[in-house]
């Protein structure tokens, strides 16, 4: 049975994956509201199962690998492959461009689905599909734990979410919770050395 987005909801915030202060998202734009994945990836049978649920979504697709990006991707990444029965990789900033490291390596033909944790532009996820694109792989689909975007983003191919929500976000100069001087919290990996 799937998941309704008020029981994904309620799992966020029993794990306290639900954030409220000022943040600095990973798209430069600004929220009241961050959704922490890192939190449910705190108990691997929430995990295992939130996982597993997004992987009966993409079977359809036939991958034959997960690619992710680094760091909030990664544990996700291997849940679905786990789920899926697949290779699992995931794809790591270098110099400010994503990079297969690690011994990694795409074959042209693979079919991949590209999987993010939380996705708000999806600026990391379209990286890292024309990474998978570049090695001459066929990216079948994305997927994502929470939608932030509430179906807005396009990847241009088919994308999978479980829990879709929309969360206002503001560019820095029309932020109100700037306005109220609250110190701007940057939770998210993408600048991690």
């Amino acid at each position: 049975m799937a998941l309704t987005n008020e029981q994904l909801l309620k799992i966020f915030e029993s794990t306290g994956g639900v954030l409220k202060g000022h943040f600095l998202l990973t798209s430069g734009r600004h929220s009241d509201t961050y959704m922490q994945c890192a939190k449910l990836f705190v108990d691997p049978a929430v995990s295992e199962k939130l996982c597993a649920e997004l992987a009966v979504g993409l079977k359809e697709f036939n991958a034959n690998v997960v690619v992710s990006p680094a760091v909030g991707g990664i544990i996700m990444g291997y849940e679905v492959a786990r789920a899926l029965g697949v290779k699992n990789f995931f794809a790591e900033r270098v110099d400010g461009k994503m990079t297969l490291r690690r011994g990694f390596g795409l074959n042209p033909g693979d079919r991949v689905v590209v999987v993010e944790d939380v996705v708000t532009t999806g600026g990391s996820v379209k990286e890292v599909i024309a990474l998978c694109k570049d090695a001459g792989c066929n990216v079948v689909a994305a997927a994502s734990i929470v939608d932030r975007s509430a179906g807005k983003v396009d990847f241009g191919v088919p994308y999978k979410a479980l829990l879709s929500v929309e969360v206002l976000s503001y560019g820095a100069d029309e932020c109100p919770v700037c306005k109220t001087g609250a110190p701007l919290i940057k939770p998210g990996s993408r600048n991690l050395k």
